[in-house]
C-alpha cells in the first residue's frame, strides 16, 4: 500500500513538473527565437552558423537543438518568423478593403521601400535564392510559397467582375515581377526614386 502511494506521489509531482516545465521550455523557445530572428536580421540567414549564434542570443548551441530538435528545424522557425511580416502586411492591406491593384501596388511598394524593412527583405532574398538553389534543405518551397502568397493579395485587388479576362489575370503576374526586379534593384543599389518611378510608370497603365 505505501508503495503504491509512493507511485503516485511521484506520478503527481511528475505530472506537475511536466505541466509547469513545457510551457517555460516554450517561453524559453519563442524568446531565443526572437533573439535569433534579431541576429539574423543583422547578419543574414545562408550561412548561419549555431556556435556565433548562440553566443549572441545568450544561449548554448545544445539548448538550441534541444528546444529547436535541429539547426534545420531552427531555420525554418527562422523561415516562419521573417514570413509572419510579410503576412501581416498582407492581412493589412486585406483588412483596408481595397479593390483597386493599382492602390494596393503602391502600397506594397511603400512598405517594400521603407528603410526600417530593408533587412528583412535581405533576408528573404537570400531564403528566396536558397529555396532555388536548395530545395530540398530547410528553405524548401520558400520561394513558391512568397509568390503565391503576393498573387493571391494582387488578385483579390482586382474588381471581381473582370479577373476572369485574359489580360485581368496576366496583371497580378506582371505587378509582382515589376515589384521584385525594382525591389532587387533598390537592395543592390540603394536608390529609391529611380525603381519607384519604373513602379509609378507600370502603375498608371493599370
Amino acid at each position: 500500500m505505501r508503495s503504491v502511494k509512493h507511485s503516485l506521489k511521484r506520478s503527481f509531482q511528475y505530472s506537475i513538473t511536466m505541466s509547469t516545465a513545457v510551457p517555460a521550455e516554450s517561453a524559453r523557445r519563442e524568446e531565443l527565437l526572437e533573439r535569433a530572428y534579431a541576429y539574423v536580421l543583422a547578419h543574414g540567414l545562408a550561412d548561419l552558423s549555431l556556435r556565433p549564434l548562440a553566443a549572441a542570443v545568450g544561449s548554448s548551441p545544445r539548448v538550441l537543438l534541444f528546444l529547436f530538435g535541429s539547426k534545420d528545424e531552427l531555420v525554418r522557425a527562422l523561415l516562419r518568423r521573417a514570413r509572419a511580416d510579410e503576412l501581416a502586411l498582407l492581412q493589412r492591406l486585406r483588412d483596408s478593403g481595397q479593390r483597386d491593384l493599382a492602390t494596393t501596388a503602391a502600397a506594397v511598394w511603400r512598405w517594400l521601400t521603407a528603410l526600417e524593412h530593408r533587412s528583412l527583405l535581405r533576408v528573404w532574398v537570400e531564403s528566396y535564392a536558397k529555396s532555388l538553389i536548395d530545395p530540398d534543405g530547410p528553405w524548401a518551397g520558400f520561394a513558391r510559397s512568397t509568390v503565391e502568397d503576393w498573387l493571391a493579395l494582387l488578385g483579390e485587388a482586382q474588381p471581381p467582375h473582370s479577373r476572369q479576362t485574359t489580360s485581368a489575370q496576366a496583371q497580378p503576374t506582371l505587378v509582382l515581377a515589376v515589384l521584385r526586379g525594382a525591389l532587387l534593384d533598390l537592395l543592390a543599389t540603394g536608390e529609391v526614386a529611380r525603381p519607384t518611378r519604373a513602379v509609378r510608370s507600370l502603375l498608371e497603365t493599370l
